[in-house]
């Protein structure tokens, strides 16, 4: 499909003083699309020059449309030297080769220079003009629409869910390709922006043909990740969902009004469904490899603490020919799939059956140099490795497809750490194949699966279990057998029953490793690992018996590799599922001396962690209702069947009866206290101060227990970079100071944030990453969202300003910024930390003065501010159109670090540049908000000695156009016979 791409260049505004002697600028602009390069005349003697170029046009091929992204460069005329630069910008056209998407890209684009940062702006338009082609043979996916959001995009419903998509490029990182011998940092910093963006463009366009192979037309839950290897090379690499999607055109797919997340999903077509409970099963065979050969294999099996299965019962229960019959029309449906794998976390109602637990692996590779960038085989063949891993653990947990599924690296000097991570499941094979299942099997699944519960309902057969788990009746159905706890990687539910209301559960782990190199290097990391993913594991079991709860959902585990430590973060949200047996408490057991004062002190702490339970169940509103015998269905098993977890040594059944605990007749989660490092773990388990009273906090899009929310929401992006001693350093200080660090990081957004309460944290994305030696950097990135409660605020925030007061004494100057505007460092660590906040500030006006919000920051903008969120919905709105993914790459470098405010200063005015581009683009395309936005990396290097730091950012999400639900009533009454393009267009000059 040739065509023919348009550029006009009309005007700039604000530019940098280049000619010293006038205080102007003698400006001309280059506009480059592939090999073919136009010019502007020059605007003498101005800052804001009025070009009004005539059309330039570029006739390619859609291939190169996709492929490839127009450059235009801005330049300061001399007549005696070279030009110099004032900055680029980079237009992706790929948003205007959709059918459904915009036709015209226009606006004001800020012109980015990657040593000064933002340096004005320049107004453009782009315009596509496509010719059909019949071509079978074309190397372009034009049509194939791309979503970032990983459930069921709104305004469409999905037909089939074809499956996993996967694709990766390579190539030489220009930053290690010494061309000439005077090599300045704009220069490679623009070659690396460049090369990054045309592997982008060449893989979204593989991953389109792939769809088009599988009859699909969209992916949904795409992922493209950047892997920087230094001297090895660059890769860039995309997962995502294969799916068929209809566009809802008629008014009614705009349901009523709805301030409630939750709600609006279990009523809307498109539903956020269910993502569902799980148990984790860790098994995680290692590997160490050098380039493609196999150094050496380790194959280890960590003991798995949190082999918590959840499903259906056996096949004797009620219902169980008709889920044998279920699971083989679902395994004949993704036979023909290489990687049943889904990167969705939510579903279309009825998509997910049953969850068989979480899967992982990990895999240490030693990096080789890219010697041939169109041949990527080695590099594939490691993730193929991988996910035949993964599908091996969901085969052996008797599910059929991964769905959660991510993949990630972690990358220093030579070595790799190449993990992935999924929930093994059962899929209703009616979104998997073109036509339905028999409609008697259909009717007679739904009747035999409760709402609520049957996903939690164990998918293996209990006699035949891969792993020791305790299973118990279901407490919702009394039918099925579920486990005693639930890890998931997926989202929660809409239809799960939850008591009380959920929390942010993170478990943080450091360790200390020797200085090697290659093969030495990866042995001593991969003998790390196993014992890495036990203790992370141990601490999210730990915290969540401590919470009274016993579920997590939107488990995710970072295991990140530095010169000399191995850090690990898991974050998770944990909830009470009703349908799950009530938590025991935790017991503090072990062989004492004969010392009073040790056992006092052992009692003492008994009694503070028995105080802890019971005040966070107070705190979460955690009363599940007292279950009698009498209930008709399954008799409840005997508490005294299930055995304790977390045991160093095997302990007879009449020890666990033996045990006193506090919390009724259940059986005790023993915590085994024999050696120094296991008093240190029950002192860390009472050392995380819940959040302040008002504040929720959650990494899933939706708190659980919380549906009265409004439309007020602020997103926010915080980067906090600490360097360590090298003096005295062990595992238990980088453990302090890394829980430090998340703590306060924490408690400093708290109290930023202390005007919205009450509000709730969602969607809280923690990064932890080592850039360099002794340095640690923890970037999050979260959306506050308010709601209502009935109690009276300036009680509220009485309270929470007494609380931060603690905190807001180790940081005057904290006090001293605006909320959207601070930085802040804790001047009382030993090492003070450097810290970035950039806040995406909204005005507290309520939906009735929407209009007036919609002021233009610039005359000739037509679009109010853009929103952004890394939530895939705006609360009070409803989204109208998908106008193309935003996939932005920037470097920025400088050799002025202390003038520029130090570490604190370059990372906020960076982040905040960032922001400022990708409203840009997004208001070019005529929309209004980015949803499902995340920072997917963030590269901090510097060197204080030379005053010099730069900084890599990748940034991604979905540009749209969304209305208030206010107005689109409005639409509706004015225009009742109206279709759903005039509210559409109703929706484009909102906020």
């Amino acid at each position: 499909m040739p065509g023919k791409l348009k550029v006009k260049i009309v005007a700039g505004r604000h530019l940098p003083v280049m000619d010293r002697a006038s205080d102007l600028t003698d400006a001309f602009v280059e506009v480059k699309f592939g090999n073919t390069t136009f010019k502007t005349d020059v605007y003498p003697k101005s800052l804001n020059p009025q070009w009004n170029s005539e059309w330039f046009k570029f006739e390619v091929d859609d291939e190169d449309l996709q492929d490839e992204p127009l450059q235009i460069t801005v330049l300061d005329h001399d007549t005696y030297s070279a030009n110099d630069a004032i900055g680029k910008v980079y237009i992706d056209i790929d948003p205007l080769l959709y059918s459904e998407a915009a036709t015209v890209i226009s606006g004001w684009f800020p012109i980015y220079d990657t040593i000064h940062g933002i340096r004005g702006e320049i107004n453009v338009v782009v315009k596509v003009d496509l010719f059909n082609d019949l071509n079978r043979f074309r190397q372009s996916s034009c049509g194939v629409k791309f979503f970032c959001t990983t459930s069921i995009p709104k305004c469409y419903r999905a037909v089939i869910i074809h499956g996993f998509v996967e694709e990766l490029v390579v190539n030489e990182d220009p930053e290690y390709q010494w061309i000439d011998r005077i090599r300045t940092p704009r220069a490679s910093n623009e070659a690396r922006q460049r090369l990054i963006s045309l592997m982008s463009g060449e893989l979204q366009r593989k991953i389109g043909l792939k769809v088009l192979e599988m009859r699909g037309n969209a992916v949904v839950g795409y992922l493209q990740c950047f892997d920087l290897e230094g001297e090895s090379g660059l890769v860039v690499r995309a997962i995502g969902t294969a799916c068929t999607l209809d566009k809802l055109s008629s008014p009614a797919a705009f349901l009523p009004a709805c301030n409630s997340p939750s709600k609006e999903m279990k009523e809307s077509p498109l539903v956020h469904p269910p993502s569902h409970g799980c148990r984790s099963t860790h098994n995680s065979p290692i590997h160490t490899a050098t380039g493609s050969r196999l150094t050496q294999n380790f194959s280890v099996s960590v003991p798995t603490l949190i082999y918590t299965g959840m499903g259906s019962g056996s096949a004797g229960k009620e219902g169980g020919p008709f889920k044998a019959l279920l699971r083989q029309q679902t395994q004949s449906a993704l036979e023909q799939r290489e990687f049943p794998f889904f990167t969705l976390t939510a579903f279309p109602p009825g998509f997910l059956v049953h969850v068989g637990g979480v899967v992982s692996a990990r895999s240490v590779k030693l990096l080789d140099r890219i010697h041939n960038p169109d041949e990527p085989e080695t590099r594939d063949a490691w993730w193929a490795e991988i996910r035949q891993e993964i599908k091996s653990h969901a085969k052996a947990l008797g599910c059929h497809a991964v769905v959660g599924y991510s993949e990630s690296t972690s990358i220093c000097e030579e070595v790799c750490i190449l993990s992935a991570s999924g929930t093994a499941a059962v899929l209703n094979p009616r979104f998997l194949q073109d036509g339905t299942v028999e409609g008697c099997l259909e009717q007679r699944l739904e009747e035999n699966l409760p709402a609520g519960c049957g996903f939690c309902h164990i998918p293996y057969d209990e006699l035949n279990m891969p792993f020791p788990a305790h299973l118990t009746y279901c407490y919702n159905c009394r039918k099925q057998k579920v486990p005693d706890v639930l890890f998931t990687t997926i989202d929660l539910p809409t239809d799960a029953t939850v008591i009380g209301k959920g929390c942010l559960i993170q478990a943080r782990l450091c360790r200390l490793k020797k200085k090697a190199q290659a093969e030495a290097n990866a042995t001593a990391i991969s003998n790390l690992l196993p014992f890495m993913e036990y203790e992370v594991h141990t601490q999210l079991m730990n915290k969540l018996k401590l919470k009274g709860m016993n579920a997590l959902f939107g488990l995710r585990i970072q295991i990140t590799v530095g010169e000399n430590m191995l850090m690990g973060l898991a974050s998770a949200t944990g909830v009470y599922l009703a349908a799950l047996p009530t938590p025991g408490g935790i017991q503090i057991a072990g062989k004492t001396p004969n010392d009073g004062s040790y056992e006092q002190h052992i009692s003492h702490m008994q009694k503070k962690i028995n105080d802890t339970i019971a005040k966070n169940k107070e705190l979460y509103e955690i009363n599940p209702p007292e279950i009698s015998e009498e209930i008709i269905g399954s008799p409840i098993p005997e508490p005294r069947q299930r055995s304790r977890l977390l045991r160093s040594q095997s302990e007879s059944s009449d020890e666990v009866t033996e045990l006193d605990l506090s919390h009724g007749k259940k059986d005790a989660f023993v915590l085994e206290i024999d050696d120094t490092d296991a008093m240190e773990d029950v002192h860390s388990l009472l050392t995380d101060v819940p959040p302040p009273s008002g504040f929720y906090s959650c990494n899933t899009e939706i708190m659980p227990g919380i549906n009265n929310w409004t439309s007020e929401i602020q997103m926010f992006t915080s980067v906090r970079v600490i360097r360590l001693s090298s003096l005295n350093l062990t595992n238990h200080a980088l453990n302090k100071n890394f829980n430090d660090l998340c703590e306060n990081l924490l408690k400093s957004l708290y109290f930023k944030l202390r005007s919205m309460i009450p509000c709730c944290l969602c969607h809280v994305n923690f990064t932890v990453s080592l850039p360099e030696d002794e340095l640690i950097q923890v970037t999050v990135t979260a959306v506050a969202i308010t709601f209502d409660k009935n109690q009276a605020l300036q009680t509220t925030k009485a309270h929470v300003e007494k609380s931060l007061q603690r905190a807001s004494t180790d940081n005057e100057e904290l006090l001293q910024f605006p909320l959207e505007l601070c930085s802040d460092s804790l001047p009382s660590h030993p090492f003070p930390p450097a810290k970035a906040v950039t806040v995406e500030k909204t005005s507290p006006m309520g939906e009735g003065n929407f209009r007036n919000r919609s002021a233009a920051p610039c005359a000739n903008s037509t679009v109010g501010v853009v929103k952004m969120t890394p939530l895939s919905f705006i609360p009070g709105a409803k989204i109208t159109k998908y106008l193309g993914i935003i996939n932005m790459f920037f470097i920025r470098e400088t050799t002025s670090l202390r003038e520029e405010g130090g570490v604190s200063g370059f990372l906020h005015a960076f982040i905040a540049e960032v922001f400022a581009m990708v409203r840009a683009h997004v208001a070019a395309l005529g929309g209004n908000a980015v949803v499902s936005y995340i920072m997917k990396q963030c590269v901090f290097m510097e060197n204080p000695n030379k005053n010099q730091a730069q900084c890599l950012i990748n940034v991604s999400g979905d540009a749209v156009v969304f209305a208030r639900e206010s107005e689109l009533e409005v639409v509706s009454t004015q225009q009742p016979a109206a279709n759903c393009q005039p509210a559409c267009t109703g929706g484009e000059v909102t906020t």
